[in-house]
């Protein structure tokens, strides 16, 4: 399993938990939205931050459905 998947999904679970929900719901909230693969791919920016910060990106993208560049 590689240390991006293994980020991902700390990442999903991390932020159901701060939304009062549930990682699968957050998934496919991500899908609906096709930002799976763009939140993905932010391993080398959101393991370096706090993860209050990911989760502050993860409601922008969520809300708008696009990144925010």
């Amino acid at each position: 399993m590689s240390k991006e998947f293994r980020f991902f999904t700390y990442l999903l679970e991390s932020y159901a938990q701060h939304k009062g929900t549930t990682a699968d719901s957050v998934l496919k909230t991500l899908n609906e939205k096709n930002l799976t693969d763009y939140v993905y791919n932010m391993y080398e920016m959101y393991h370096t931050e706090a993860i209050t910060n990911a989760f502050m990106d993860l409601d922008s993208l969520i809300a708008t459905g696009r990144p925010a560049w």
